[in-house]
């Protein structure tokens, strides 16, 4: 049995050390307009009758993949997408990113190679690089890392943040392409320390493709679809993006609320193979998108409407619906049919 915590990575001492340290940064919320609560997926400051968004993110471990495939013109796509599809989150549309890398010893051909990712991150979500910053570290940073941050816009009027989601509401769930950039630390350790796997050995569950192949995948960017529903007449009310702490993102949208997840699709083979070394499904369940990768929450009335404009580009399902929860938890029905709460 293999967990999380015991890949390096404490879910919960992660918590405690986010919110030790926003603490010390609400008061500067009063400084300016400031339309979200902290904690929300991205940050909107009022501007007149027009809101910024604002999020950062990094690639996290899924960096130590590609140095052992030696291939890094993909991690960029996951820098763009983990930044902007925050920012989806409140209805705002994406425009501009900044990147910063942090580097052991310059090296101008696997920064190239960062950079075409950067590229097709940018195209995909339609965002403009407009600056960054490379910092030599050497006693600091082993080898490299990536993050960036990024701005978008909306509406006053039309930002989502999740108070109008109600009792009976629809979740469509939109697919992922595995694992995205979350999970990384724990599906290192049992594909490789455990399992004994090589990043070139044939995945278990998909014998087409390699172990390594599949855990660096980019993540999906669902701008395109996301921003062509929000140009419709179709009533919003939720947008999560499902990262670290897999579907226990959705507590991040709206109190007094809970969410039963009950129609999810087949996961992908990566996840069925972590499981199958030795991962309990709760685990999987707490750490993993499992599938789905961004989450629509409509009423019952724009299921069909809102599923039709998604799948324009990426398959969409309807997995749940939204209860009244005073202890607002996630329910879920796993691979097994038990039930999973978080």
């Amino acid at each position: 049995m293999v967990t999380y915590s015991e890949s390096g990575v404490d879910i919960d001492l992660e918590g405690a050390t986010v919110s030790a340290l926003t603490s010390k940064l609400k008061e500067t919320l009063k400084f300016r307009d400031v339309m979200t609560e902290s904690g929300h997926f991205a940050a909107l400051v009022k501007l007149g009758d027009r809101a910024i968004a604002m999020s950062t993110d990094g690639v996290g471990s899924k960096i130590l993949v590609a140095e052992m495939m030696e291939k890094y013109d993909t991690i960029g796509i996951d820098c763009v997408a983990m930044v902007v599809n925050d920012i989806l989150c409140v209805g705002a549309e994406p425009v501009a990113m900044v990147d910063y890398l942090a580097v052991e010893k310059p090296d101008p051909n696997v920064a190239s190679q960062i950079g075409a990712g950067l590229l097709e991150g940018a195209k995909q979500a339609n965002v403009a690089m407009i600056g960054g910053e490379t910092a030599s570290l050497p006693e600091i940073i082993k080898n490299f890392d990536l993050a960036g941050t990024g701005i978008g816009i909306a509406d006053s009027e039309k930002i989502i943040t999740g108070e109008h989601i109600r009792e009976g509401d629809v979740l469509i769930g939109v697919e992922s392409s595995g694992i995205h950039s979350n999970g990384l630390s724990l599906a290192r350790n049992v594909l490789f320390e455990k399992g004994g796997f090589n990043v070139d050995d044939p995945l278990p569950d998909d014998p087409s493709t390699s172990v390594g192949s599949q855990l660096l995948e980019p993540t999906i960017i669902y701008v395109k679809p996301v921003v062509e529903l929000l140009k419709t007449d179709v009533d919003v009310h939720g947008l999560a993006h499902i990262t670290g702490g897999g579907f226990s993102n959705l507590k991040r949208l709206k109190n007094g609320v809970g969410y039963n997840i009950n129609g999810l699709p087949e996961p992908n083979p990566i996840f069925k193979s972590i499981y199958s070394l030795g991962v309990p499904l709760s685990e999987m369940y707490h750490v993993f998108n499992m599938g789905i990768g961004f989450v629509i929450i409509v009423g019952e009335e724009d299921t069909e409407r809102t599923i039709k404009v998604i799948e324009k580009y990426n398959k969409a399902y309807k997995i749940g619906y939204v209860t009244r929860d005073t202890e607002e938890k996630v329910r879920i029905k796993a691979l097994d049919d038990s039930i999973i709460e978080m």
